[in-house]
C-alpha cells in the first residue's frame, strides 16, 4: 500500500482520482491546491504526489518544483494530472520534476497504470 496526495481543486476529480487509488489499496491524503499538497507531502511524506497544474494559489508546477527542491521529498513521484495537453505544457510539467504526465479527460485504467508504474520504479 502506498501513501499518495491527490491535489486538485475540482472536488468531483479529487473524489474519482482518490475512490480510484482506494480501491486499489492506497492511502489517500485529499487536498484542494498546491500549497496543501506541498504541506501534505512535508507532513506524511507520500510515495507518490498527483498534481493538477492550475489550482489557485500555488499551481502544481510550483508544487512540483518545491517537491523537487526539498531534500526530505526526493523520493515522492509526481504524477501531474491535467487538462492541459498542449506538448509546452507537457515540457513544463516535465521539467517542473514530474515522473508522468496525463491528461484530463482520462481513463481511470490508465490512471491505475500510470500509478502502478510510478510506484514501482524509485527515483533515479
Amino acid at each position: 500500500m502506498a501513501k499518495i496526495v491527490v491535489a486538485d481543486d475540482d472536488a468531483d476529480i479529487r473524489t474519482m482520482v482518490g475512490y480510484r487509488l482506494q480501491r486499489a489499496g492506497h492511502e489517500v491524503i485529499p487536498v484542494a491546491d498546491g500549497a496543501a499538497a506541498l504541506d501534505a507531502c512535508r507532513e506524511h511524506a507520500p510515495d507518490l504526489a498527483v498534481l493538477d497544474l492550475m489550482m489557485p494559489g500555488l499551481g502544481g508546477l510550483d508544487a512540483a518544483r518545491q517537491i523537487r527542491a526539498d531534500s526530505t521529498l526526493r523520493d515522492v513521484r509526481i504524477l501531474m494530472l491535467t487538462a492541459r495537453a498542449q506538448e509546452s505544457d507537457i515540457e513544463q510539467g516535465f521539467a517542473a520534476g514530474a515522473d508522468d504526465y496525463l491528461t484530463k479527460p482520462f481513463s481511470p485504467r490508465e490512471l491505475s497504470t500510470r500509478v502502478a508504474a510510478l510506484l514501482g520504479r524509485g527515483r533515479a
